[in-house]
């Protein structure tokens, strides 16, 4: 008993839900102006942009070092220096040498003179003359010698003095008075690194993005940083460039950033941990829609099955627009339109297997637009049918496109689409912004909007997002309405949903049959 009346209670529920209205499956959404400020978040680090690393030409102990770590030093400001009593020694054992070296060379100049005069009175061979020009080329050269050691000692005794390459910051000491340091080029290991200093009026920071923002990023972005040392000032700078070498963390690939920041009174200092924003892009009172209302040429059909309309007539309500560079016809509508937003009735458009002689289309201007020769109304169709499934196209219909779609144009069409209207629409202000807005972030959509109450698929052309909410540049106007459907996941499990109950009830419980057949009253 208590079976049967469990069976009627279900049998109760699932009539009650039979009667009830189906929730709607779309949301209507009016197109609005929005603020889209789009900005990708990454963590680095402080670094330099140019590090030196202070090295002294000399070799021997440390006897004065005038900085410490965190000075700020200008170029050719003394550093440290080294013991000079060897390269003192060798200066003047240079000094000496030069000066015999011109006593010899006064010398060999007056035994030559003396040899020319005797040898021009053939009092001398032409040996001994010989010889005596031979001792004077001899004496020069030992003189230029001389010269070159001694200005090499002069040099060594000047590497005793250490000095700062350029302007800079002291951040590393490795060494203190007394320290015995080797020569970079006397010894094979490079020799003993004094100090570390670097340039921090502008610092670098080295962020890692994620490779799904990294395409959006560009070199002269501008970028905020914030340090835990200074939590409320944040800190200008731009992007400097996108390395190409990928890292993986995680399974997770990134792509290291660099950026540069002006550093005005060295606050940054290197090692400082970073929360970078980038300013990938920012729109100010744009139309926008919700991402939820965009489809691709992929779900469109499943999408147009959702609104009850028929997925093979929206493909073709596509190709028409596209072909057009307008909006595409609502079902049941007797006309179309043309690229400039002209209609187009039935008695106009081209005709299944109709040649160029029968397909014409007349606009308002009384211009007459044809399909080239030999070209059907069929043949259009079929490839703007292959153009919207993602086919790839023939040659041929690469080129039959191309003529169709200049064909369509005429100036000024670039102000909006005329059935859906664009950015400006007749205005004109979508084509104007147009022509200067960056396309790097232009992508290509379709959406359902209302048409006369009814949903139409409607190409657009769409710009900047921000995850929520994406800009219009083309397709739409502030007054239209668009249709957000569930997720294509979202239809396939309410599908499976259905289908699994119509499964268990078989359509008219059978349960409940089974159960009255098996409890007749006796």
């Amino acid at each position: 008993m208590n079976r049967v009346l469990l069976t009627v209670a279900l049998a109760g529920a699932f009539a009650a839900c039979k009667k009830a209205e189906p929730a709607p499956l779309y949301e209507k959404i009016a197109v609005q102006r929005r603020d889209i400020v789009v900005s990708a978040s990454a963590a680095g680090s402080i670094q330099p942009i140019l590090t030196v690393d202070v090295k002294s030409k000399a070799s021997g102990e440390i006897i004065e070092m005038r900085v410490a770590t965190g000075d700020e030093v200008r170029p050719g400001q003394l550093l440290a220096k080294i013991d000079p009593r060897i390269p003192q020694a060798n200066l003047e054992q240079a000094q000496a040498a030069l000066e015999v070296a011109d006593a010899q060379l006064a010398n060999a100049k007056a035994q030559l003179a003396r040899s020319d005069t005797l040898f021009k009175a053939q009092a001398i061979t032409e040996t001994d003359y010989e010889s005596a020009k031979l001792a004077y080329a001899q004496a020069n050269a030992q003189v230029v010698n001389a010269r070159t050691n001694l200005q090499t000692a002069k040099d060594a005794m000047e590497d005793t003095q250490v000095r700062a390459p350029l302007k800079g910051t002291i951040i590393q000491k490795n060494v203190e008075l007394g320290t015995v340091i080797s020569s970079p080029t006397k010894d094979v290991g490079g020799g003993t690194v004094l100090l570390r200093m670097a340039n921090l009026d502008t610092v670098q920071v080295s962020a890692l993005v994620d490779e799904t923002d990294v395409g959006k990023v560009q070199p002269g972005v501008p970028v905020t940083i914030t340090v835990d040392a200074y939590p409320n000032r944040p800190f200008e700078g731009q992007v400097l460039k996108i390395e190409p070498q990928a890292q993986v963390n995680q399974n997770v690939t990134m792509f290291p950033v660099l950026v540069n920041i002006l550093n005005p009174g060295h606050l940054l200092k290197p090692g400082m941990n970073t929360e970078v924003e980038i300013h990938i892009g920012e729109r100010q009172g744009v139309l926008a829609i919700p991402n939820g209302a965009l489809r691709t040429s992929r779900d469109v059909a499943s999408a147009a099955q959702v609104l009850g309309l028929d997925p093979q007539l929206v493909q073709q309500q596509l190709a028409a627009a596209q072909m057009g560079g307008g909006a595409p016809p609502s079902q049941g509508d007797s006309t179309a339109r043309a690229g400039d937003g002209t209609k187009l009735h039935a008695a106009e458009a081209p005709k299944p297997g109709a040649t160029d002689s029968g397909a014409t289309f007349t606009t308002p201007s009384g211009r007459t637009i044809t399909l080239p020769k030999g070209v059907t109304a069929e043949q259009v169709r079929a490839a703007f049918q292959k153009r919207m499934s993602g086919a790839e196209l023939t040659p041929t219909e690469q080129a039959l496109l191309a003529q169709l779609r200049t064909q369509f144009q005429r100036p000024g069409s670039a102000g909006g689409g005329g059935g859906g209207g664009g950015g400006g629409g007749a205005g004109g202000r979508g084509g104007a912004r147009g022509a200067v807005r960056s396309r790097a972030f232009e992508s290509n959509y379709i959406v359902f909007a209302l048409r006369a109450g009814k949903p139409v698929p409607l190409a657009i052309r769409t710009g900047l997002t921000d995850q929520d909410y994406i800009e219009v540049v083309d397709g739409l106007q502030e007054q239209d309405t668009v249709l957000v459907l569930p997720s294509a996941s979202l239809l396939q499990a309410q599908q499976d949903m259905r289908r699994r109950f119509q499964n268990v009830t078989g359509g008219g419980l059978p349960g409940l049959r089974q159960q009255s057949q098996g409890t007749r009253p006796r």
